[in-house]
């Protein structure tokens, strides 16, 4: 089993940053990604970003490539999303998973962020 846990959400004004985190514990897999996903109400479960632990490579989706940024340490077994210039609809709950084989097989409860106009 693999617990996830997110943290560093809140409130914040547009234009604004937060750093959130990504702590991971319990068993390993072998090279898992770990990937950041938003929900927001009345629309689906969207991918933010996502990176593969063990080379580091990383992929966005075009609506935040400019503005996020994931990163790692593995010493920490800690995935980081840097969230820049935010805007009002990027208000949402943000789930980080990480991946058995190809699928996302265990979340993490949430964090709120909320942006403020």
């Amino acid at each position: 089993q693999v617990q996830l846990v997110e943290s560093g959400g809140g409130l914040v004004q547009a234009g604004g940053s937060l750093r959130l985190s990504c702590s991971a514990s319990g068993r390993t897999f072998s090279n898992p990604v770990i990937g950041w996903f938003r929900q927001t109400p009345g629309k689906e479960r969207e991918f933010l970003a996502a990176i593969r632990w063990s080379f580091g490579i990383t992929n966005y989706a075009d609506s935040v490539k400019s503005r996020f940024t994931i990163s790692k340490d593995n010493a920490k077994n800690t995935v980081y999303l840097q969230m820049n210039s935010l805007k009002p609809e990027d208000t949402g709950v943000y789930y980080c998973a990480t991946t058995i084989g190809t699928e996302y097989a265990y979340w993490g409860q949430g964090t709120q962020v909320t942006v403020s106009s």
